[in-house]
């Protein structure tokens, strides 16, 4: 689900999405009773901690459905990262970074 551009300002951006991105999102959950992944644009670090918290908010609500978010623009790295999470059943309530330059193999 892809939440609409938000403000640059991280305080301006988190209550924008709780008053505008919210109800769209409560919609979604309670009409298909399935996963939802939220797809936010790139912003700084200022933004981590709203975003985390409103995931982990959403997943501990509407548990046992899984919600998670991700933050990227490439949309190779959105669809891979989209893929993984609908194999990965246990994955909740978690927020992704995507670098879709590619960081290298971490284990090579």
């Amino acid at each position: 689900m892809r939440i609409d551009p938000l403000p640059s300002s991280a305080v301006e951006a988190a209550a924008a999405f709780h008053r505008d991105g919210l109800p769209p999102v409560f919609k979604a959950i309670t009409e298909t009773r399935e996963e939802v992944t939220l797809v936010f644009a790139p912003a700084d670090h200022t933004h981590r901690a709203w975003r985390l918290a409103a995931v982990q908010g959403l997943a501990r609500e509407h548990a046992p459905l899984r919600v998670n978010a991700i933050a990227g623009d490439d949309e190779a790295a959105i669809a891979a990262a989209a893929d993984y999470l609908a194999r990965s059943p246990g994955v909740t309530g978690q927020y992704f970074v995507l670098d879709g330059r590619g960081a290298g193999n971490p284990l090579g």
